[in-house]
């Protein structure tokens, strides 16, 4: 059975790393060095020797609490989550979000550790819920989450490419109310986007009407906001009726906002605008990418899009036999930071960067 022939795999891949600090999952395609491959069986192993850093395993579990939060609503403890140490660089998280309250956790970090990153995944198999499994310390782990502490001489940067170019320009919300814009910059936002879109060629018409989302400011007294400071969520629908825009997250009165059209090209210029301040700073061993399972051959037309991208992005000279060595899964919902602090996304690669 899959479920058994996925746990054999994960186990031997954990023995034969020996003492080395290992984290896995099981997903719904995975990657390494140049190739993807999604829907079928497949394992991708990534390991690293990394001089002068230390690495610690966590393995946090979610219990149910009924009655335990407020107004007598179910609640949900996390156990087993360990607090990063003042010498720790970043962490990687791989959780299954049909039992374990990721955004939640990262809402907690932020107010304990504010500026700490986690990067990651979701778990997301062909089998559904409960058919997930995660690897760490030698043993599979049914549900919960699985993550590894790089601390010391750590010197991992972070990319998170959310797969959207902008179009028109930053706008203010002047009137709103949860997850409904009224009005941007002093006017009704649905005759905003009409504006914005019909001034567009007719093609990229089309693509900011079926791919259309927002970017939130995540900083509001930045000087400036350019690619990478807006974390994109859905726009879920436009009132003709009373000229809101409807967006896939609450909105708050006086935050900026741009529009943002999620396609192919856009998602690849993106990726590779991301990856290129990166590869200036100082050459890259190698990285992991954790990949929208709504990417791969779903956007670009094949499975191999992202970790090539990747390679390429970070060493222009990559050949199959050199240059960075990438590995990686595409998962259910990406973890990573924007601005000051982490987010669920979809449609995104999380790549840290070594």
């Amino acid at each position: 059975a899959p479920v058994e022939e996925a746990e054999a795999a994960g186990l031997r891949v954990m023995e034969l790393a020996g003492p080395g600090a290992t984290i896995g999952t099981t997903a719904h395609g995975v990657m390494a060095d140049g190739r993807g491959v999604e829907g079928e069986p497949a394992v991708a192993v990534w390991a690293a020797s990394l001089p002068g850093t230390w690495v610690r395993t966590f393995f946090p579990v979610a219990q149910r609490r009924p009655g335990a939060g407020p107004d007598g609503r179910d609640a949900i403890a996390v156990r087993g989550l360990v607090p990063p140490a003042e010498d720790d660089r970043v962490a990687v998280l791989l959780a299954d979000p049909s039992v374990f309250p990721v955004s939640g956790v990262l809402d907690r970090l932020a107010s304990t550790h504010p500026g700490f990153p986690v990067i990651g995944g979701l778990a997301g198999g062909p089998g559904g819920p409960g058919a997930d499994r995660l690897f760490a310390g030698g043993t599979v782990h049914h549900g919960g989450a699985v993550g590894v502490l790089l601390g010391g001489a750590s010197d991992a940067r972070v990319v998170v490419s959310q797969g959207c170019r902008p179009i028109g320009p930053p706008m203010v919300v002047t009137s709103a109310r949860d997850n409904r814009i009224a009005e941007l910059a002093g006017r009704p936002a649905a005759e905003r986007l009409r504006e914005i879109v019909t001034a567009l060629p007719p093609e990229e018409q089309e693509q900011a009407l079926t791919g259309l989302h927002l970017g939130v400011a995540v900083d509001e007294y930045a000087e400036s906001h350019d690619r990478g400071d807006f974390l994109v969520r859905a726009v879920l629908a436009v009132d003709v009726g009373d000229g809101a825009v409807i967006a896939g997250d609450l909105v708050e009165v006086g935050t900026t906002v741009r529009f943002q059209v999620r396609d192919a090209a856009g998602a690849a210029q993106d990726l590779h605008e991301l990856l290129a301040p990166v590869r200036r700073a100082a050459p890259a061993a190698g990285a992991l990418l954790f990949s929208c399972n709504g990417r791969g051959a779903g956007m670009f037309g094949d499975a191999d899009h992202d970790v090539h991208a990747v390679r390429v992005g970070l060493d222009p000279h990559t050949t199959g036999a050199t240059g960075p060595r990438v590995a990686g899964f595409f998962a259910a919902g990406e973890i990573g930071p924007v601005g000051p602090g982490n987010h669920l996304h979809a449609f995104t690669a999380s790549v840290p960067v070594v």
